[in-house]
């Protein structure tokens, strides 16, 4: 293991401490705004398989999400607990997208991209349809958690930080395998990775896969917390864009990229819907095209060393001119 994924690995366990201490000096404002983080965090590690190790543009994650939210709703209407729940909503997600990949994957580039948007639409307009057994347009009531309100937010905090603990294990495992290399190979070439061995379509499922399973969890759980669903709020294509767009602002392809990007993406959306209500989305579409753009490598892949020391030089020169004149 390598000084950078050692770095890592330690800087998300004490970003993970951080959050998990929020409910005990902080209010329940600020545990909500953790909760964000946890659960953006961990949706954004699971595209990172497809998008960022792949190289796949997909935008179906509003798909798994919402699937998860009416798996997990439908287990626990019909008397299951939520923890079982859970679990049947990432298997059935997980299925899912399994026999999906074995389709979509089929395509490539800006195909790919068009048909994983048009998962989101399917299914939302399915379960939409599907009104006796969904609830249709009207959404469904999901039996709601035992405890306070403050209780509940600790509760749902500490189970997305554990979904987005397992979503960042599975990040580094996969980065350390064969699985990282060929899909590494994948995004560089595929044609080349499968001219020298590299079993692309299986490798696609599986990262395809992987970025379903934690979306269809966090879903499952996020349903479980709020208590009410409903079609839009589940597959929304807002849902599906600013997933990726936390993951390319961190740094795509990278281990901790993804964590950093959604909670840098949070606390700027709260900031400016707190400061800005009536601009806030376009000033944070202007700010998330300009970093897209002229940070196409994210955050992580700045040289801050560099960076501070040309700072520090043109501090130098100013001082030393401004000292000339004098």
């Amino acid at each position: 293991m390598n000084r950078q994924v050692k770095i890592s690995i330690a800087a998300v366990i004490v970003y993970s401490l951080a959050l998990a201490l929020i409910p005990v000096f902080a209010g329940n404002y600020e545990t909500r705004i953790a909760i964000s983080v946890a659960m953006f965090s961990a949706l954004a590690l699971s595209w990172n398989f497809i998008g960022g190790f792949t190289g796949y543009p997909s935008f179906s994650t509003a798909a798994f999400f919402g699937l998860g939210c009416y798996i997990g709703a439908l287990s626990q209407r019909a008397g299951m607990p939520a923890e079982l729940a859970w679990i049947i909503a990432t298997v059935g997600v997980a299925g899912f997208a399994a026999a999906l990949g074995a389709i979509i994957l089929r395509l490539k580039g800006h195909y790919f991209a068009i048909g994983s948007i048009a998962i989101v639409e399917v299914t939302r307009l399915i379960i939409s349809s599907w009104g006796s057994v969904t609830g249709g347009g009207d959404g469904l009531n999901v039996p709601l958690m035992t405890g306070t309100p403050d209780v509940v937010a600790a509760r749902i905090l500490y189970i997305m930080l554990a979904v987005m603990g397992m979503a960042f294990v599975a990040t580094v495992i996969v980065d350390r395998s064969r699985l990282g290399f060929g899909l590494r190979c994948i995004h560089q070439n595929e044609d080349a990775a499968d001219m020298v061995g590299v079993d692309t379509t299986r490798f696609k499922i599986a990262a395809f896969v992987l970025s379903a399973l934690f979306c269809g969890l966090v879903g499952a759980v996020y349903a479980s917390w709020v208590g009410y669903i409903d079609p839009t709020d589940s597959f929304s294509i807002l849902l599906t864009v600013k997933v990726p767009v936390m993951a390319l602002l961190g740094g795509a392809g990278t281990l901790a990229g993804p964590i950093v990007g959604a909670g840098v993406f949070v606390l700027l959306e709260e900031f400016f819907w707190a400061n800005f209500l009536q601009w806030n989305r376009a000033i944070l579409g202007i700010i998330i095209v300009f970093l897209i753009f002229f940070l196409p490598g994210g955050l992580l892949k700045i040289r801050y060393k560099d960076l501070l020391k040309k700072l520090s030089a043109n501090r130098s020169n100013t001082v030393s001119e401004g000292e000339a004149k004098g």
